[in-house]
C-alpha cells in the first residue's frame, strides 16, 4: 500500500538516496545530508508553529507501507522570497520604432523579476524510477493539493510551480551555456546546486540587471526559452489539469517554465468533498472510483490513493486502510477523484 505522509528525521537516509539519484536540476533536493536534515527539521517546526510564515514550508513522502521504505518526495514552500531573494525572468517586449524610417520592430526581452515574492511554491517532486507506475506519480504530486484544501489558511493566495527546463544527458543547459555563464564563470550544475542549498546572494551580485535581448541568443538558447525537460514533461501536464498555467516566467538558469494559479481556482479545493468513513462494509451497488484520500489531520496528516466505494454520504474502507489513515468508523475525511474526468 503507498501512503502519502509528513517527513519525519527517520526518512532522512531513504530521501537522501532518492537526492542521490534525482540528478542535475532539482535544486530544492540536494544531495547533501546536512541540507536535507535542515530541510525535515523545517518542516517538523512549520507543522508545529515554530515558524514565521516566511520560513515555512512542507516535505511530504511516499511510503510503500509494505517495505517501510520512502520511495518519492513533495513539497510546498508557504511563501518564497521574503527571507531570500525569489529570482526569475519575466519574457516581455520591448518595442523599437522610427517614423522617419518606417520600422516598427517588437523584440522579446528577458526581465530579472521578483513578481511571485509572497507566493507559495509547489516544489522538490521526485519519486524513485522503481516506483513510476500505478499512478504512484499522480498522487504524490496531487496529494498536495488536498493537503491545500483542506487548510488553505496556511497559505497564500498564489500558488506557483517552478518546472525544470531543458538540460542534456550530460547536464549542460544551452540557455545557461549562453547567458548564466557569462555572468557566474561556473558550471551550471554547480550554479544549480549552490542555488539549491539556500547560497542564493550570488545571484543578486552577479545577475544582469538590465533587460537581455533574446534574438541576441543563440538558436539553441532561444528553443528552450520557457521548454520542459523531458522527464518533467508528465508533471507539467498535470499540474495544468490541476488549474496550473505559463504566464511567462522562466527561470533564470535553465529557462524552465514557471506555472501559477490563484488558489480558490484549484481542482482540489473546488471539488474535494468530505465524507464519514464505514469500516468493513462493501456497497455492492456502487462502482469503485480510483480517488486520493486524507483524513485532514493537520499535524499527523496520512492520505491513501484507493479504489473505493463512494456513495454521498459514505466513503467505504477495510479496517487496514482505516488505520493507516488514523480514522475509525464515522471519522469524516476529505476526497478527490485522482484523475480530473472521474468526478
Amino acid at each position: 500500500m503507498m501512503k502519502v505522509r509528513h517527513a519525519e528525521q527517520r526518512d532522512l537516509n531513504d530521501i537522501y538516496l532518492l537526492a542521490q539519484k534525482s540528478g542535475i536540476g532539482l535544486t530544492s533536493l540536494p544531495e547533501n545530508k546536512e541540507a536535507l536534515i535542515a530541510k525535515l527539521a523545517r518542516t517538523e517546526q512549520t507543522r508545529q508553529g515554530h515558524l514565521a510564515k516566511s520560513e515555512q514550508g512542507y516535505l511530504f513522502v511516499l511510503e510503500d507501507t509494505t517495505q517501510q521504505k520512502v520511495v518519492g518526495v513533495s513539497g510546498i514552500e508557504v511563501a518564497v522570497g521574503l527571507v531570500e531573494p525569489f529570482y526569475n525572468f519575466h519574457v516581455g517586449k520591448q518595442v523599437h520604432a522610427s517614423k522617419a524610417l518606417n520600422v516598427y520592430k517588437s523584440l522579446d526581452t528577458l526581465f530579472l523579476s521578483h513578481d511571485h515574492t509572497g507566493s507559495s511554491e509547489l516544489c522538490t517532486l521526485f519519486l524513485d524510477p522503481e516506483f513510476r507506475k500505478n499512478q504512484n506519480g499522480k498522487f504524490l504530486s496531487k496529494i498536495r493539493f488536498l493537503f491545500i484544501a483542506a487548510f488553505q489558511q496556511k497559505f497564500e493566495h498564489k500558488l506557483i510551480a517552478e518546472m525544470r527546463g531543458y538540460s542534456d544527458e550530460q547536464g549542460h543547459s544551452p540557455f545557461w551555456s549562453a547567458l548564466g555563464h557569462h555572468f557566474f564563470s561556473m558550471p551550471f550544475s554547480k550554479a544549480d546546486y549552490l542555488s539549491g542549498v539556500g547560497q542564493k546572494v550570488f545571484i543578486a551580485e552577479l545577475m544582469p540587471r538590465f533587460p537581455v535581448y533574446v534574438d541576441l541568443l543563440p538558436k539553441d538558447a532561444q528553443d528552450v526559452i520557457g521548454q520542459v525537460h523531458e522527464q518533467t514533461r508528465p508533471a507539467y501536464r498535470l499540474l495544468e489539469t490541476e488549474g496550473l498555467k505559463y504566464q511567462g516566467y522562466i527561470d533564470i538558469f535553465d529557462a524552465g517554465p514557471t506555472i501559477e494559479a490563484n488558489i480558490e481556482d484549484l481542482r482540489a479545493v473546488r471539488d474535494s468533498q468530505q465524507r464519514h468513513v464505514k469500516v468493513d462494509e462493501i456497497a455492492t451497488s456502487l462502482d469503485k472510483v480510483r480517488v486520493m484520500v486524507a483524513n485532514d489531520h493537520y499535524e499527523n496528516y496520512a492520505a491513501l490513493l484507493l479504489d473505493a466505494y463512494v456513495d454521498a454520504q459514505y466513503i467505504y474502507l477495510t479496517q487496514v486502510q482505516a488505520t493507516q489513515l488514523n480514522v475509525d468508523l464515522n471519522s469524516q475525511v476529505r476526497i478527490l477523484p485522482l484523475n480530473t474526468e472521474e468526478r
